[in-house]
């Protein structure tokens, strides 16, 4: 791996990420404590002095007003209200209730009471959270391979258009005779485009769906919609809880769409947006290279030049992307990440190795590995990555120009 002094890559980019996410956190805490305070101590001085006027007008203490308060809360919390809800606990609201914990939103507004519930809540939670996150993976997985496939279609369609491909071209065997078409992927920020269009739209059309029904102001409902697709759940806002609604078969079927498909979008575009987070970073670990120790830097070139085949040249020349499925990631194997491809210690260790074979691995190295070609390279079976990063890394193209 590339050294950035005494830390290599991965260290160095984890190190800048907690610093960013701490600087983001403290410049995120700034704001909300100048836009929050002042209104959250206007609040309290408004309260203190209707509190005071009524224990004046009615003749009630202080004490016995606030212990009378602290039932109320309590009664709160158990979800009592003054005008009429919902049950909590029929099966359509306690459905309500697993959905949420599951997808980890936990709006609080419903919590189990009982030693029964909560224990069962924590092995309930344990499996359903972990099968929750694996199936948003594979959705992930898919809704990537669906704009892969449409993108794609586009691509050849241009390719069509500018005489690149003919017109009689068909995906097959063939493809792999096609220049323009070798290893190509579609490109990060194309995905984060679309679904970012596809959220924003989503989003506009639930928060039209809840001002009209729960009677929200629009920019309340898109705060809704963003905190609960987001998995935030604050539960300050929560849908579907009023006794009645008109057609409430039909509000409650759209409404589980809207936050199942919404919370699905969002995952995927965060996990894009965390592939364009971390190119940035390794631009930054780009500039703080080590320039300042030439020969450090010299010696490695030469190292890695002397252990490796690095086709890099060939790949920039004919301007295609890297087929990065399954065979090689950049987060988990430390041949991608100092230019090495091909460990000529590894090939030669064997006397079978030739030199038509070796020629036949640089040449299917330089265009992307079909999937039917291993090397032994001692893998193990997370060496192409494990979680929503690897899959995105292993469907997308690569967008940092070291690779």
């Amino acid at each position: 791996r590339r050294r950035l002094g005494p830390l290599n890559e991965d260290n160095g980019r984890f190190l800048l990420l907690a610093a960013l996410i701490a600087a983001y956190l403290s410049a995120g805490a700034t704001v909300f404590s100048a836009l929050e305070s002042p209104s959250e101590a206007e609040a309290q001085l408004r309260w203190n002095r209707t509190l005071h006027n009524f224990s004046r007008i009615f003749n009630i203490s202080l004490p016995e007003l606030r212990a009378f308060l602290r039932s109320y809360e309590a009664a709160m919390a158990a979800g009592i209200r003054v005008d009429a809800l919902r049950p909590r606990w029929d099966f359509p609201g306690a459905f309500y209730f697993v959905g949420t914990v599951v997808s980890t939103i936990g709006f609080g507004m419903t919590t189990p009471a009982t030693v029964a519930g909560k224990v069962f809540l924590i092995v309930y939670g344990l499996f359903g959270c972990a099968g929750t996150i694996l199936f948003f993976n594979l959705f992930l997985e898919r809704i990537i391979s669906l704009l892969a496939f449409i993108m794609k279609a586009c691509h050849e369609r241009q390719l069509r258009r500018s005489g690149l491909l003919p017109p009689n071209f068909r995906r097959g065997p063939a493809m792999s005779g096609v220049g323009s078409l070798v290893g190509w992927k579609p490109s990060v920020y194309h995905v984060l485009l679309i679904l970012g269009i596809f959220a924003i739209t989503l989003s506009c059309c639930a928060s039209a769906m809840y001002t009209a029904v729960e009677g929200w102001n629009y920019v309340d409902s898109l705060y809704y919609c963003f905190v609960t697709f987001s998995t935030i759940g604050f539960g300050d806002l929560v849908s579907s809880q009023n006794a009645a609604y008109q057609n409430q078969g039909l509000y409650r079927f759209g409404n589980f769409v809207f936050i199942f498909m919404g919370v699905c979008c969002i995952y995927s575009l965060f996990n894009v947006i965390s592939i364009v987070i971390k190119q940035v970073l390794n631009w930054v670990l780009k500039k703080f290279e080590c320039r300042c120790c030439p020969k450090c830097h010299k010696s490695s070139t030469r190292l890695s030049r002397r252990n490796a085949i690095t086709p890099g040249a060939r790949l920039r020349r004919h301007n295609i992307s890297v087929d990065t499925d399954g065979q090689y990631d950049s987060d988990t194997e430390g041949r991608r990440l100092s230019g090495e491809m091909i460990s000529m210690r590894e090939l030669t260790a064997s006397n079978k190795v030739s030199l038509a074979i070796l020629q036949k691995q640089l040449s299917e190295t330089a265009n992307g590995y079909p999937r039917n070609v291993c090397i032994n390279t001692r893998q193990n079976g997370f060496s192409a990555g494990v979680g929503a990063l690897a899959i995105m890394n292993n469907r997308l193209a690569e967008t940092s120009d070291s690779r």
